[in-house]
């Protein structure tokens, strides 16, 4: 399983990851195996805010809808639009082309909460 150590993650199997004061958030490899084959992503607009433990928006496979949950709080200053039309780039590359969103936190402590590669590993181990 590909777990890259320089970002973060959450109980809910999003990933982050710090790029100077904004943070970029996606699913992990993990979860969208789970999934299966993901038709349809739905995502926050740019300038919404998303509180940290709470629904930011969707992503339809297969098999499921499931929720997406913001890891901090913040601003949405960026959107993956390419989602819209290519949504398989959540199965074909969680880490680098799915990226969903990018957000201002509004609380940068709320990133010390995350686990580390490691502590999320451990934790899918134990489901």
């Amino acid at each position: 399983m590909n777990l890259p150590k320089d970002l973060r993650y959450s109980e809910e199997h999003e990933w982050v990851k710090e790029e100077g004061d904004k943070v970029r958030i996606g699913i992990t490899e993990h979860a969208q195996s789970e999934l299966g084959d993901i038709v349809f992503v739905e995502l926050p607009e740019v300038g919404d805010e998303v509180e940290a433990d709470e629904p930011f928006g969707s992503v339809e496979s297969v098999k499921t809808v499931s929720e997406l949950y913001a890891p901090v709080s913040g601003k949405v200053v960026e959107v993956n639009e390419e989602l819209d039309d290519s949504p398989e780039f959540v199965n074909e590359s969680p880490y680098e082309k799915a990226w969903m969103i990018v957000v201002e936190p509004s609380d940068r402590s709320q990133l010390d909460d995350l686990m580390t590669a490691d502590q999320y590993k451990e934790m899918i181990e134990e489901e």
